[in-house]
């Protein structure tokens, strides 16, 4: 679904289409981005490289200027989060293991637990405590980049169930998302959970197992629209490639087992140039034959940047890639992945600067997936939660907003299978997946909740508070600037005057016609805060405002 048929939609009930996407007619290219710096820029950046733009961060990058913004961006100074800590009981945990001595409120992540009840509350930990860093994110790309690549690199939490190696492998990505793409390859290959995931761990040389090395080239690297020419007796010989490695759950850790390699030498097919990786033994085969297996894979250089780059290009800017876009912006992006020897930041900040990035088609044009828009609306209203002083309290909120991710069918930590989301790769609905009869309505709910009633555990309250939502605009007295500047904020798409118009009358003017029933009343609340009944009266006309733009279709639009 492309975003037109969206909008043309309305407030109705959306299933999937295979209906025709309108082609685009675009002229821009990778010249860096010149033109107007204004919010709209910045809240179109943001938006994209961040989870949400609230209003603080517009401000603040408001004033760099749009090569800077990026900039900053791009080299995040903030610390990594501190890791997941205990939020669960020892109510069912034995006394004899180890996660019973861990203490509330510390970190589980070093102790070793081979209870299945314990390492579920840990996975629910894990999840809760990721929801949380990302409503808490820095200033930079960090986070969007650790869900792409996690997106890119698909495992499922309860799949590999050891809550360690979930975490490890969170870490892994976060650790190396703006780094090298060919380095996070090779530590995928050996990573414990995607040892675990993808049956690494029981690849031998008597019953060599082919998930991985099928994954490699399918999914991880050459893909499956480049074109690639890779055989199935190349998936079959990297296979063998790969057998030998182990995982030692106390340890946390991979390891190579040589009794378990395969040490005959590994003929590839003429897509690979009839390559020969020869078969080694001792300790150190392992670690010899996947960085020559690696270096065969990647010597295939123009099939794999390339598929980096639409991977990229489909999650930062827009999913339909015409002739034009390929031409000057794909090619020429991938050219720049192989020459920088497969960093990703400087390919990231030649897209971000560009006019490309900043065209106007580009914007507004991306139906938002379910992790952006509950964070990202928690984040543009300051949606306060219960800080690290009641820690237990805290994950259980973080946990609510993970929970309706889940409803609308993005479950951090759990994506459908090793493709990841389908709304990334599955023509031809891509972005409009997200959106069908079941999630619409429980994206309405989720808004309607935030702004109404919110959600309330052990007597702590997370909720939208309009009144201090108003006050960060400049003049919110006036019901014609604050209108404009709220839909501004809220929605990429501008609305008409007419439609500005009619919210004015209807909802801040009561039915009125004239300004100043809004005026006064907010006046009357600046001027005696408390003020019960002037309180109620403005507080629920910027309920009623807030409540009724979330419900527009153009709200699920970055």
């Amino acid at each position: 679904m492309d975003r037109r048929s969206f909008l043309n939609a309305g407030q109705q009930s959306v299933e999937q289409t295979s209906s025709p996407s309108i082609m685009r007619s675009m002229a821009s290219g990778l010249q860096p981005y010149n033109g107007a710096w204004t919010k709209s820029e910045v809240i179109h950046l943001l938006k994209r490289t961040m989870f949400g733009a609230s209003q603080k961060d517009i401000t603040y990058f408001l004033s760099k200027g749009a090569s800077a913004a990026v900039d900053e961006l791009l080299n995040p100074v903030a610390p990594m989060p501190a890791p997941p800590l205990k939020n669960y009981t020892n109510t069912t945990t034995p006394a004899t293991d180890a996660d019973f001595s861990v203490a509330a409120g510390q970190t589980w992540v070093d102790t070793y637990t081979a209870d299945g009840t314990v390492q579920s509350n840990r996975r629910t930990s894990f999840r809760s405590w990721w929801m949380g860093v990302m409503l808490n994110q820095d200033r930079s790309i960090r986070e969007k980049m650790t869900l792409f690549w996690h997106n890119h690199f698909a495992t499922e939490a309860n799949d590999i169930g050891t809550a360690r190696y979930v975490y490890k492998h969170h870490k892994l990505l976060r650790d190396n998302c703006l780094g090298n793409v060919k380095t996070l390859v090779r530590a995928m290959s050996i990573d414990p959970a995607m040892l675990t995931y993808l049956n690494g761990q029981l690849n031998t040389r008597t019953a060599p197992d082919e998930n991985y090395a099928r994954e490699l080239q399918e999914l991880f690297t050459l893909g499956k629209e480049n074109d690639p020419n890779y055989t199935e007796d190349d998936v079959k010989t990297a296979a063998r490639v790969l057998t030998g490695w182990r995982n030692d759950a106390n340890k946390n850790a991979s390891y190579f087992d040589a009794t378990r390699h395969d040490t005959t030498d590994k003929v590839f097919s003429s897509f690979y140039g009839n390559r020969v990786i020869k078969g080694k033994t001792g300790a150190a085969a392992g670690d010899a034959e996947l960085d020559e297996l690696l270096d065969m894979i990647f010597s295939k250089s123009v099939e794999v940047s390339r598929y980096i780059v639409t991977r990229l290009y489909r999650w930062f800017v827009y999913y339909e890639i015409d002739a034009y876009t390929k031409a000057n912006v794909i090619d020429p992006l991938a050219a720049k992945l192989r020459s920088g020897n497969w960093e990703v930041k400087p390919v990231l900040s030649m897209l971000l600067k560009s006019e490309h990035f900043h065209d106007a088609l580009n914007q507004g044009c991306q139906i938002k997936s379910p992790v952006d828009m509950i964070v990202g609306l928690c984040r543009e209203f300051d949606v306060i939660f219960p800080d690290a002083t009641d820690h237990a309290v805290q994950y259980v909120h973080w946990n609510y907003v993970r929970n309706w991710g889940a409803l609308m069918q993005q479950n951090i930590g759990d994506p459908p299978d090793v493709s990841g989301w389908k709304a990334y790769y599955q023509l031809p609905g891509f972005y409009g997946i997200w959106i069908n009869s079941d999630t619409y309505p429980k994206r309405n709910q989720f808004s309607d909740t935030m702004a109404v009633s919110g959600y309330t555990a052990s007597s702590k309250k997370i909720i939208i508070d309009h009144i201090a939502y108003a006050k960060t605009f400049t003049n919110p007295g006036d019901p014609n600037v604050l209108i404009s500047d709220i839909a501004d904020h809220m929605l990429q798409l501008p609305l008409s005057p007419t439609i500005r118009n009619q919210l004015k009358r209807d909802i801040l003017l009561s039915g009125q016609d004239q300004d100043y029933y809004w005026t006064n009343a907010w006046n009357a609340h600046i001027a005696n805060v408390a003020d019960q009944t002037a309180l109620r009266i403005v507080q629920k006309r910027l309920q009623d405002l807030i409540k009724y733009l979330m419900n527009l279709p153009e709200y699920q639009l970055a």
